[in-house]
């Protein structure tokens, strides 16, 4: 089985680990790429998650290739063949390892910044990665679990070589793997999407896994015919909720965006519908003319509303970086009646032929530290003629990564929404 992405492979992982559900468990990701996978682990086991923080020590003339791992209260890892084999020297090692662990005591506070490390004694301890080849790291992973007091250490991968599998059998108390190749040439293979997780997208992950609502089942996935093409989108609609906030993600980006989930989870506290949904298919998103193609996108964005419309009492758009643009074109179709719009670094230029037409009350939210893009949308505030606000949020750049920005665009987004409701639709 080849999974389609991280998050796909969470889940998957996540059915084979649901026995777990309500024992006394703490679901570990290793940063970078464990931690989507941990993510959904970690909200269909209702379990906390946290960082089970390690670095794989590379052969410095081959770095993908692990002689050995550090991780947190000194664990440190030797694979005595690759070391073997290699020749590496033992000063050459040593010098590696401090460096590697240097790293890792700075991401450790990059991840955390002043969230506690969650306490593991007594409790399992399930530690989960995105695959394993030599599974150097998972061992590393292993050992620091236990060295912080887990009961008991369950390893969970998607896929992993049946030599690491074997290895690891001796280190954790229980190995759940769902698929063993018999040979394993690189993780990357086993996934359609196996694009890089960045350290904004691990920051987002830990604070949507440390909202309340966080542990709830995730939402169905819906799909829209529009021109041709199928479109899939996470709808999620709170007990009396009568408005819905079509979301429009930027480049690179999707509906499993983990910056526009938690920006989602907020609104729905607040008791708003959202629909989190990909203007493009797997097929086209690599397609550079595609993603810029903002009137394609615009009328995407516009023909979903349709769609949904009648379902819904009124329609407001939060749009990211070249999504905003998205969603200003299509706000601009008089037949839409948006009721609000919120842009998170947007780039309203690329709208910029369609913005005398938007109608609805528009909030622009950009980093005080994004300066080409700050300059952007305060050129657009000149050219919009609706209810429009600038609203600069310091110290952030323009992934809203820093501690507390993201919190701080989430709660100006629902409070915009919110103070924005259609007159004729209050209760």
């Amino acid at each position: 089985m080849r999974f389609v992405n991280r998050v796909d492979a969470g889940r998957h992982l996540a059915r084979q680990l649901k026995r777990l559900r309500g024992e006394d468990v703490v679901v570990l990701g290793l940063p970078r790429g464990g931690v989507p996978v941990a993510f959904e682990v970690a909200r269909i086991l209702h379990a906390p998650l946290d960082l089970i923080m390690v670095r794989k020590i590379g052969v410095p003339f081959q770095p993908e290739l692990a002689m050995g791992a550090v991780g947190e209260d000194g664990v440190v890892i030797r694979e005595s063949s690759v070391l073997r084999h290699t020749g590496i020297s033992e000063a050459e090692f040593t010098a590696i390892q401090h460096r590697e662990q240097g790293e890792l005591e700075r991401r450790a506070e990059l991840f955390r910044k002043d969230r506690p490390r969650l306490p593991l004694t007594g409790k399992i301890a399930v530690v989960v990665d995105d695959g394993m080849a030599t599974g150097s790291t998972a061992r590393a992973a292993c050992r620091v679990a236990r060295e912080q007091g887990a009961a008991r250490v369950v390893l969970g991968v998607p896929v992993a070589s049946r030599e690491a599998v074997a290895l690891l059998r001796g280190e954790a108390d229980e190995v759940v793997c769902l698929e063993t190749p018999r040979t394993l040439f690189a993780v990357g293979q086993w996934y359609e999407d196996f694009a890089p997780t960045t350290d904004d997208d691990v920051i987002a992950l830990l604070a949507l896994a440390a909202e309340p609502e966080a542990s709830a089942d995730p939402p169905p996935e819906v799909e829209f015919a529009v021109d041709g093409v199928t479109l899939a989108g996470r709808l999620t609609v709170p007990e009396g909720a009568n408005g819905l906030i079509l979301f429009a993600h930027g480049s690179g980006s999707s509906r499993h965006s983990p910056r526009n989930r938690f920006v989602a989870e907020v609104l729905n506290q607040a008791g708003l519908g959202t629909l989190l949904f990909d203007l493009l298919t797997p097929g086209e998103e690599h397609d550079r003319a595609r993603v810029f193609d903002i009137g394609m996108l615009g009328h995407r964005l516009a023909e979903v509303t349709r769609q949904v419309r009648g379902d819904h009492a009124w329609i407001g758009y939060f749009g990211a970086s070249t999504g905003a643009a998205a969603a200003l074109w299509a706000a601009a179709e008089p037949d839409l009646d948006i009721a609000s719009i919120v842009s998170r670094g947007g780039r309203p230029d690329l709208a910029e032929s369609k913005l005398g037409q938007v109608r609805a009350p528009t909030l622009l939210i950009v980093g005080g530290l994004d300066e080409v893009v700050l300059d952007l949308n305060r050129h657009a505030r000149k050219r919009l003629r609706c209810t429009c606000a600038l609203t600069i949020v310091p110290g952030a750049t323009h992934l809203f990564e820093e501690p507390g920005a993201l919190r701080t665009v989430a709660d100006l987004a629902r409070d915009w929404f919110t103070s924005h409701v259609p007159a004729d639709t209050r209760r």
